[in-house]
């Protein structure tokens, strides 16, 4: 199990859904919480939690964002950009896997 401290998503710098996701943890667990949000080190998807050995906590529901994926040619000059739903979870959502 990685240390929660060195966990580190893949997150690329859109300030429009680090602020959406922001208002969601602020709605949900207060604003001291998402004082503390950084989109970089403590909210990440299902599988990023899990490579790390976390899971999220029973009953705990994601937090709604999206990504955008580019699509290249053979190039790798971007042909066609579309927006994909995720669902992210907030550090406080998941616990340690038991082995």
């Amino acid at each position: 199990m990685t240390p929660i401290t060195k966990i580190r998503s893949n997150y690329k710098g859109s300030a429009i859904t680090r602020q959406w996701v922001r208002e969601q943890i602020e709605g949900r667990f207060g604003k001291a919480a998402a004082r503390a949000y950084n989109p970089v080190t403590n909210c990440l998807t299902f599988s990023q939690w899990a490579r790390h050995g976390y899971f999220p906590k029973k009953g705990e529901q994601g937090l709604r964002s999206i990504v955008i994926i580019e699509k290249k040619n053979a190039k790798g000059e971007v042909v066609r950009r579309y927006p994909k739903n995720i669902v992210l979870f907030y550090k406080s959502q998941v616990s340690p896997i038991k082995a």
